[in-house]
């Protein structure tokens, strides 16, 4: 049979990270393209005992149907959380529980957007959104990510020139795949020329917690006095990638369509994984388990930055990070990046092109992701060495 798919995903190509990360199943192979939370950083032992507790103490509430906006005592409990930490949310927003940070990005695109409507994006930008932004057939205009973060006056170009911008979409704090933080001064351009040209802004944060040296920034959100940021967190680079709990703060009037969509998507966030996430924050020292896992990826993180600067440099750049899970590199110009990351493969190590994370497949890079939590420390020790020898012998 011939089989016709519809013209929004006719187009779709697989992730290449995905695609990639098949190798990571290869015996052997270090895993520098992997983006998983370090399975050191799991806090197993108290999962293992509120889950216990949530089945024997309530079992029906945790196995039955549940409502979409998400349980109650966490969506409470996030509101105060986020205010009184991050001064993030106002009276006019609400909050629902959505299956990771990532469903954020489908249902708002689903509930903003018409075909071919215009998403300004950072580029490079995380796959996942821009393929979710792809799958409704809207346009991507990425904006060139500098060392502060997006170039404001090409932002404000394309909402000169642009039709139907719909939003921004914004990765602030150590942006995947860049690992670059954008600044105040930039967070706070951005507001008002989203405020100026009359667009929203999507701030996605799934790594703002994950700060493990300087000082930190306040979100874009906190400067929300007009309705016109939608914030996505989420637990899954701070407890489990597999609870697939994340959340969304937003106006009332966006957040009610939100709910209407998930509710034919999903019906509702696994009530069981929501459950955990609220007993987890408050009563297992929620900022202690931060610290925790903060001391792990500063020491992960300097030691893979320690050791580009030994076999990688001077023939690689890179962004030096003060959080999140990644880095940023850079070839030489004279270097083929597709021909460095296959050569990298046959060395034994995985590492992302960087045209994955480009507006379009076509577009030219110079630059590779490398993932600094999912590897051991010895994987990290040699993957680099071997990524050494992989660029002197391609130089």
């Amino acid at each position: 049979m011939d089989y016709t798919f519809s013209d929004r995903v006719s187009q779709l190509k697989p992730s290449a990270i995905r695609e990639i990360l098949k190798f990571t199943s290869v015996p052997g192979i270090i895993p520098f393209a992997a983006g998983n939370p370090a399975p050191e950083a799991f806090p197993v032992e108290e999962i293992q005992k509120l889950s216990q507790e949530i089945l024997s103490q309530n079992p029906i509430l945790a196995l039955q149907y549940s409502i979409t906006e998400g349980y109650t005592p966490l969506r409470e409990h996030l509101e105060t959380y986020m205010k009184q930490k991050h001064n993030t949310g106002r009276d006019f927003d609400n909050i629902i529980i959505t299956a990771g940070a990532q469903q954020v990005m489908d249902l708002s695109a689903k509930a903003l957007c018409n075909e071919h409507d215009t998403v300004i994006c950072e580029n490079p930008s995380f796959i996942g959104s821009l393929n979710a932004f792809r799958s409704y057939n809207l346009k991507l205009c990425g904006i060139e990510v500098e060392e502060d973060g997006m170039n404001m006056e090409k932002l404000e170009q394309a909402l000169k020139t642009e039709q139907n911008v719909r939003f921004i979409y914004t990765i602030p704090n150590f942006q995947n795949p860049s690992g670059v933080t954008m600044s105040f001064e930039k967070r706070k351009q951005m507001y008002q020329l989203a405020k100026k040209y009359n667009v929203i802004i999507i701030e996605d944060n799934p790594y703002g917690d994950i700060r493990f040296s300087g000082q930190d920034i306040p979100t874009i959100k906190s400067l929300d006095e007009d309705g016109i940021v939608i914030y996505a967190g989420s637990f899954s680079k701070v407890l489990s990638p597999g609870l697939r709990v994340g959340f969304c703060i937003a106006p009332e009037q966006i957040i009610s369509k939100l709910v209407v969509c998930k509710q034919v998507s999903d019906v509702h966030t696994g009530i069981f994984n929501q459950i955990l996430a609220y007993e987890f924050m408050t009563r297992c020292n929620y900022e202690s388990h931060l610290e925790r896992i903060r001391s792990i990826y500063r020491h992960k993180a300097r030691l893979m930055m320690d050791l580009i600067e030994q076999h990688l440099t001077p023939y690689v750049t890179y962004t030096k990070v003060e959080g999140g899970l990644f880095t940023w590199c850079r070839l030489p110009d004279s270097v083929d990046m597709l021909q460095f990351c296959k050569a990298a493969i046959d060395k034994g190590v995985a590492v992302v092109p960087g045209t994955a994370f480009c507006m379009s497949a076509d577009e030219p890079s110079q630059c590779f992701r490398l993932n600094y939590s999912t590897p051991t420390d010895e994987q990290i020790v040699k993957g680099l060495e071997l990524l050494g020898q992989t660029i002197k012998s391609i130089i």
